[in-house]
């Protein structure tokens, strides 16, 4: 009976020496014709006469694919994404990322999305602002600490009248309410902590009211005016707890805080 070279398994698919081949029909058979399309087998093509087939090199299981590596601890995933992700020492992630016996692949794909994540990271918070028309208000809740909302008139008439010795004691309980009160100015510092988006340095008035001492933050829009020591100023402003800053010149101030919207000077 002949048999289709492709009938045969793996271990001996290859070739039958022993036996004719049909160039066509790719099966062996001993006689002269093949017998399923009759034709006479070519000389070249008989047995004894065909060029052997070169065998098929066969992996083994266990071979060098199975074989188990060591890699140092410094070399795993979880040291590499440490480094890379959560350390101000992404550089030194990558290096140890590009030297390490992971696949190439693998290396690209997480050097690609560590350079998404800076990305996103540095300029990604602001773009994404600006695409939702939001970085205007971002901008207006980190530089101006009082409403803007309202005009000088409607804000003056919101405040509300607090005895100093209440807020000094109680100063958490105003926060961002809107007070208003009578102090005495008795100096005049720049706190050290710039704003926010400039240059700019927060101007602080200390003020008394003959026995606890205030801190008033000076946001009054516009042109400001230097208050100086003596002066009696109406506070139109809104309450801002405890704080604790240094001037220019490294002395220290606490005391409740009011930011102030609008100042008076009475006397």
């Amino acid at each position: 009976m002949a048999r289709s070279f492709r009938d045969y398994t793996d271990d001996d698919e290859l070739d039958r020496p022993d036996l004719n081949k049909c160039p066509d029909c790719d099966c062996f058979f001993a006689d002269d014709n093949c017998p399923l399309c009759g034709l006479p087998c070519p000389e070249d093509m008989k047995a004894g006469n065909r060029k052997p087939v070169k065998k098929k090199k066969r992996r083994k299981r266990g071979g060098e694919q199975y074989r188990v590596t060591f890699i140092p601890w410094y070399h795993s995933w979880w040291f590499i994404l440490l480094m890379m992700f959560f350390s101000p020492f992404s550089i030194v992630g990558i290096v140890l990322l590009v030297t390490s016996p992971h696949r190439r692949g693998v290396k690209q794909l997480c050097i690609a999305l560590m350079l998404i994540y800076a990305f996103l990271s540095t300029f990604g918070i602001p773009l994404l602002a600006g695409a939702l028309g939001l970085s205007q208000t971002l901008s207006n809740l980190w530089t101006e600490p009082v409403d803007r909302s309202l005009s000088q008139e409607e804000y003056v008439a919101a405040c509300e009248e607090v005895a100093p010795e209440e807020f000094y004691r109680n100063p958490h309980d105003y926060d961002e309410k809107f007070v208003t009160m009578q102090l005495l100015v008795v100096d005049r510092i720049v706190d050290q902590e710039a704003y926010y988006t400039g240059d700019e340095f927060t101007t602080y008035y200390v003020c008394t009211d003959g026995n606890m001492t205030f801190l008033i933050r000076d946001c009054v829009d516009g042109t400001r005016k230097n208050y100086v020591a003596g002066d009696l100023l109406r506070i139109y402003g809104e309450g801002a707890g405890e704080h604790a800053l240094y001037d220019m010149y490294g002395n220290p101030y606490d005391a409740p805080r009011i930011h102030a919207a609008f100042l008076t000077l009475v006397g």
